[in-house]
């Protein structure tokens, strides 16, 4: 009898402990959608700006010749493989990557529709995050309090001429991915801790 009246009074004061403790505790800040978004939005702000990478496939050099990027300088005999010279235009849109002037069209047959080259934009930008959902609880590994957000990472397109923009929009061109951000809680604030 005196050992369960000494187990029920032992079990009240971890009670009355854990609530104390607990009270004591505060509540981490909430993390809306618009403070994640721009968390994300200055990172990719603080990051230095860079041209954006365009697949250019058959389309691809039609539109651009269309577009007066570059024109057909040179044709082979067996008459699917060509030389194309970027015009002034195209000087001022795109940079090739071997650092040339002249896009060395190569497909392996007449009929060859899967091959491609890469060019990257003049025009510097910042990625631009959007549609930030599902903010949640996760676990991040060295955090006490963490969230974690899914997100789109676009290109921006400022600036970027709108033959380059048309070809960007062909099969092979990504000019969106879907990221989850990780937010820490430091100091009493949410900061981005990462991005994935």
């Amino acid at each position: 009898m005196k050992n369960k009246l000494q187990m029920k009074a032992l079990g009240v004061a971890v009670l009355l402990g854990a609530g104390m403790i607990l009270a004591g505790c505060k509540s981490a800040p909430e993390l809306t959608s618009d403070q994640a978004l721009k968390l994300v939005q200055a990172k990719y702000d603080a990051t230095a700006p860079a041209g954006a990478t365009v697949v250019v496939n058959d389309d691809g050099m039609i539109q651009g010749a269309t577009g007066k990027l570059w024109d057909r300088v040179k044709v082979y005999p067996n008459k699917y493989w060509a030389d194309f010279k970027l015009t002034d235009t195209g000087k001022k849109a795109v940079k090739l990557a071997n650092g040339g002037d002249t896009i060395e069209w190569r497909p392996s047959g007449p009929t060859d529709k899967t091959f491609t080259v890469t060019v990257t934009t003049v025009a510097a930008n910042h990625l631009k995050a959007k549609d930030l959902a599902d903010i949640s609880d996760t676990t991040v590994v060295g955090v006490d309090a963490a969230k974690a957000a899914k997100f789109s990472e676009a290109v921006d397109w400022t600036g970027v001429p709108d033959a380059v923009q048309k070809i960007a929009h062909n099969p092979g061109n990504s000019l969106s991915e879907k990221r989850t951000a990780e937010f820490a809680l430091e100091n009493g604030a949410w900061v981005l801790h990462d991005i994935k």
